[in-house]
Parts: structure tokens; C-alpha cells; sequence
């Protein structure tokens, strides 16, 4: 009898890594209940660790190059990253291109115009196709990207789980709705944030994320004209920083000017956001508000990440995970594109 039962564990294990194999969605894991196996629908940091080992040496060795010719393109893959996560969870639905039956989320008021990056998820995706063909999704080389930037450009690292699937579908009137935008009240983007289960700690961590980057000139012109419609500047605004951006960003015209959201040191991730907020020269109202909105926690933990960068990066990268996960497509649910652009 006890010979019976080994031999059909080892045909039990042979078939759940062949399994496996053939259906990277699956993970086969042990559920935490007394040890009994089940198979697991769930997102696992060590997902590709059989079917495609060298995933992240390959994002990271295509990361490297691509951010030593452009410092933006850090900041565009975290930015990337969620602005795909906050409309209909992180499935890659923000690559897709328009089609005959996809409207693509690249038109959308948030995206047209600023959305960047696209060529190097392009290239990782190539590589990866390569190396292990249709294994590695493109929701998780999104998610992959944004981590590696935020590491290349000096921030923390984190354990990041695996094994999202691609959408086959997008959805552009989510963009339009679901993104904060740049003007935002501290109550509107705690609404935004809510909509997701994210929460103001999540909020602030992740508007951390300006500290690398830049923004166009029509994503602020309202603080420098017409902050409250009456053809009147944010009186927030510190004024020797406002004199600068006028420079930048004249009344009329100049739109896609670009202005860093961190001009202490605008390709470094570190906590020089939090402290130039503090200083009445965060560029954008959504950074602005969340010190001199009227919600205390918000105000609170920008003192603390300006004071704390230890604190500001461990939040950051719990934040990142947490928006990572994000109603993930497993399993038989979506699918693991050949081209991020295009459905299969």
C-alpha cells in the first residue's frame, strides 16, 4: 500500500508540472489549509520561475539600455503601468491599438498625445517571444517595466507577483472616467482611489511616483490663469516657482511645453516630491492638495515621506503591489497575447 501511495504522488506531480507547462495560467500550489494541494488561480511571484526563468533579466536588460538613452521613459512606464491598472485592472487593455472591435485606450483624454513607452514594452515583448514563446503576458511585462524603472531610477525594489493575462478587450470610456485627472480635488481623487480599494495611503504613496518625470504644460496652466475661474493664479503656488512655470507655460498656446514634476531631481526616485509639496512647488493640483486639502492623513504622510525616504519606499512598493493586483484575468480568462498591440 505505501508503494502504491508514492507512486501516485510522483504521477500526481508529473502531471501537474506538465500541466503546468501547457497552460502557463496555471499555478499549482498548496492552499494553506492543512497542506492540501489545489490548483491555484492566484498570482505567484515565482509564476515563470519553470516556463521562463530569465523573464525579469530580459525586461531589466532591455530597461537598461532604453533608459540610458531616455531618462523619460522610467517615468512613462510607471505611468503606464496605471493608467492600464485603473480601468478595467492590470491586463495589458491599455497596448491594444484600434481595431474592429477595439477602441483604443491610447485616445482617451488622459492618454492622446502623452501615453509613452509603448516601443520598449514592444521590444521586452519580442525578446520574451523569443526566448520562451507565448509564455510571458504582456499585463505582467507592464508590471514588470514599472518595477524595474522605479529600481533603475534609484527607488525600492519589492517581491512582485505574477501570472496576470491579457485582455481581449479595452475599454475607452473607462479611461476617460476612471483615471484622476491632473486637477483634481483631494476629495475627488480619495473617490477615485476608493473606486479601486485603494486607500489615502495608497494615495500618496503612489502620487509619489512623480517624483520622477514630467508633465505638459495644459496639465497645469489652469493653477497659472484661472485656478477658481476667476482668471486668478493658485494662490498655493510658491511664487518664485510660479514666475518659472509662466516661462514655461504662457497663457494661451505651448500645451505640450513639458515642465518635471520634480525639479530638485527629476530622474532620481527618491523623496524630493514630498519636500518640494511642502515648499508650495508641487506642479500639479493632484499633488498639491493632498497638503493643502482638508484631510489630515493626506497632509500627515506627505510630512512624514518628506521626512522619512525609508517610510516613503516601503509604503511605495506595498502601494505598487497592491494596485498591481487589481483584478488580475488567471486562468482560462483572458489570454497570453503574441503581440501587445493586438488581441490573438
Amino acid at each position: 500500500m505505501p508503494l502504491i501511495k508514492v507512486s501516485f504522488l510522483v504521477i500526481t506531480f508529473l502531471s501537474a508540472a506538465t500541466f503546468s507547462k501547457a497552460n502557463p495560467g496555471f499555478h499549482f500550489g498548496w492552499n494553506g489549509h492543512g497542506g492540501n494541494r489545489d490548483i491555484s488561480f492566484g498570482l505567484s511571484p515565482q509564476f515563470y520561475q519553470f516556463s521562463c526563468p530569465q523573464t525579469n533579466d530580459i525586461v531589466m536588460s532591455v530597461l537598461e539600455k532604453a533608459i540610458s538613452k531616455d531618462m523619460r521613459v522610467a517615468a512613462s512606464l510607471l505611468r503606464l503601468h496605471f493608467h492600464d491598472c485603473f480601468v478595467q485592472g492590470c491586463d495589458a487593455s491599455i497596448l491594444l491599438d484600434n481595431s474592429a472591435k477595439i477602441l483604443s485606450e491610447k485616445n482617451s483624454k488622459p492618454n492622446k498625445n502623452s501615453i509613452r513607452g509603448l516601443e520598449v514594452i514592444d521590444e521586452i515583448k519580442s525578446k520574451l517571444e523569443e526566448a520562451c514563446p507565448q509564455t510571458v503576458s504582456c499585463a505582467d511585462i507592464v508590471a514588470l517595466a514599472a518595477r524595474g524603472s522605479t529600481v533603475l531610477s534609484g527607488g525600492p525594489n519589492w517581491e512582485l507577483p505574477l501570472g496576470r493575462r491579457d485582455s481581449k478587450t479595452a475599454s475607452l470610456n473607462g479611461s476617460n472616467n476612471h483615471i484622476p485627472p491632473p486637477n483634481a480635488t483631494i476629495e475627488k481623487l480619495i473617490t477615485f482611489f476608493k473606486r479601486q480599494g485603494l486607500d489615502e495611503v495608497d494615495l500618496v504613496a503612489l502620487s509619489g511616483a512623480h517624483t520622477i518625470g514630467v508633465a505638459r504644460c495644459a496639465t497645469f496652466k489652469q493653477r497659472l490663469y484661472n485656478q477658481n475661474g476667476n482668471n486668478q493664479p493658485d494662490q498655493n503656488l510658491e511664487k518664485s516657482f510660479f514666475f518659472d512655470l509662466k516661462n514655461v507655460c504662457p497663457k494661451s498656446g505651448a500645451d505640450n511645453r513639458i515642465s518635471p514634476l520634480d525639479f530638485g531631481s527629476p530622474s532620481m526616485f527618491d523623496n524630493t516630491y514630498f519636500k518640494l509639496i511642502l515648499r508650495g512647488k508641487g506642479l500639479l493640483n493632484s499633488d498639491e492638495v493632498l497638503l493643502t486639502g482638508s484631510v489630515k492623513e493626506t497632509q500627515e504622510l506627505v510630512k512624514k515621506y518628506a521626512q522619512d525616504e525609508s517610510l516613503f519606499f516601503e509604503q511605495f512598493a506595498m502601494s505598487m503591489t497592491k494596485m498591481g493586483n487589481l483584478r488580475p484575468l488567471t486562468g482560462f480568462n483572458g489570454e497570453v497575447r503574441k503581440n501587445c498591440r493586438r488581441v490573438n
